[in-house]
């Protein structure tokens, strides 16, 4: 099988017949989405908890198996290692990727060497840490059943003497302001997959980068718009339709399934943030009456921001950042404890300390009961 040639971009005679009904939705859904966004006072803090359900999602496309409440039990510690600490591993690496893109949008436009520092973080002391993190591959790779040859293989990238000219379109690309932002997100997702420029992680990072060009466009207006829920549903269907435009030219059906998905997951998306909103407002009035502290809003955000955790390292946070004393934290937890805000996961013993979850908050990330 010979290497793919990409197409050059910006595409020329797309089906806009087909395409403008479902960009004309997708973007309404999209604008409705952030529109509720706009209206939350801090959304990387109250919004984190969908931030790991991305990272879990976008990760188990590619093989993982854990979940939302298992990534934030092992960060707290409560997780032995194992063969899921390393899927877990992998996950922490994703999320910290996509909160290391939202401090860098804040100043610059997406760029290669950028997208070389996500795949390191990406990559960091995983299984994928053998396959030159953060470097563009320099040999031939394929896709294909394990241990395929190159003439077995279903799809084989281009050949890495031309790959760093094809990936200086694509970022020139990025640049160009094509007809529809959402129609441009669809291609620059597409041709990145299709370049498959590193060695290993070339999905994750592609799905990483969807939300930051929208945002770039000013599309959004925060880096948070998470497609993986839609696309793991229907992952056959995700690559069919990219390997269709490699075996077929067929951008029209790639991009109406993209524009499917943006309109879909926009309103999955809207109906978590109106859940995590109300109970937001819901608990800064409850932990108010329960402890009648000072310090409500800063033990709010702390716990949507890390809604398992140990009392010890809670209570270290809230000293680091706001100057709550150490006894006084404790003592707020335990009330909040009490109530029934929080439950226990782990009991304190010796120089162990207890760990809290704030069930509520995992159960609409995870989309079902789970604690």
């Amino acid at each position: 099988m010979q290497p793919y040639e990409p197409d050059v971009l910006p595409l020329a005679e797309l089906d806009y017949r087909l395409l403008l009904p479902l960009v004309g939705q997708a973007n309404a859904n999209l604008a409705r989405y952030d529109g509720l966004l706009q209206g939350i006072p801090n959304p990387a803090v109250m919004l984190s908890p969908l931030t790991t359900q991305e990272a879990v999602l976008s990760s188990k496309i590619e093989g993982t198996q854990a979940t939302v409440d298992e990534v934030l039990e092992q960060e707290a510690g409560l997780l032995k290692e194992g063969e899921k600490y390393k899927d877990i591993q992998e996950i922490s690496n994703y999320r910290a990727a996509l909160f290391r893109a939202r401090e860098y949008l804040k100043d610059f436009p997406v760029r290669l060497a950028f997208v070389r520092e996500l795949h390191r973080i990406l990559m960091d002391s995983v299984r994928g840490q053998d396959k030159l993190p953060g470097e563009f591959r320099k040999e031939q790779n394929w896709i294909g059943k394990a241990g395929c040859t190159i003439e077995q293989a279903t799809f084989v990238p281009p050949n890495p003497f031309q790959l760093q000219d094809h990936l200086n379109a694509w970022e020139a690309y990025l640049e160009f302001n094509d007809v529809d932002f959402l129609v441009q997100a669809a291609v620059v997702h597409a041709q990145f997959e299709l370049l498959h420029p590193f060695k290993d992680g070339n999905g994750r990072i592609g799905r990483i980068l969807i939300p930051l060009f929208l945002y770039q466009k000013r599309t959004l207006s925060q880096p948070m718009f998470y497609l993986s829920e839609y696309l793991e549903a229907h992952r056959e269907e995700y690559y069919a339709r990219l390997k269709s435009i490699s075996a077929e030219k067929d951008w029209n059906g790639w991009i109406a399934f993209f524009l499917r998905a943006i309109s879909e997951q926009a309103g999955q998306n809207s109906i978590r943030v109106r859940a995590i909103q109300t109970l937001y407002d819901e608990m800064k009035k409850t932990i108010h009456e329960t402890t009648h502290s000072q310090y409500t809003v800063h033990l709010l955000d702390a716990i949507f921001s890390r809604p398992v955790f140990k009392v010890a390292d809670f209570a270290q946070l809230l000293l680091a950042g706001h100057g709550v004393h150490e006894k006084t934290t404790a003592g707020l937890l335990r009330q909040l404890k009490d109530a029934g805000v929080l439950l226990e996961l782990q009991a304190g013993g010796g120089r162990r300390s207890a760990t809290l979850c704030f069930p509520r908050l995992i159960n609409i990330a995870e989309g079902r009961e789970v604690l």
